[in-house]
């Protein structure tokens, strides 16, 4: 009984040792995050065109 206390408190520590790591952006996550948002804006953009060009198009043939 008391190993299996022991280890469910290692495993809390170390859970909260890791979770805690994780608040501070490094170089590489603040990159990634922009890469992500470029991607998102770019495909924002082309939808938008995309969408754009299809109304001209419909109204081009009414």
């Amino acid at each position: 009984m008391l190993k299996a206390h022991v280890f469910a408190l290692l495993l809390a520590v170390f859970g909260v040792t890791a979770l805690s790591g994780c608040d501070n952006d490094g170089p590489m996550e603040n990159a990634g995050e922009r890469a992500d948002d470029a991607y998102e804006n770019t495909k924002d953009s082309v939808e938008d065109a995309a969408d754009d060009a299809g109304d001209a198009i419909d109204d081009a043939t009414d």
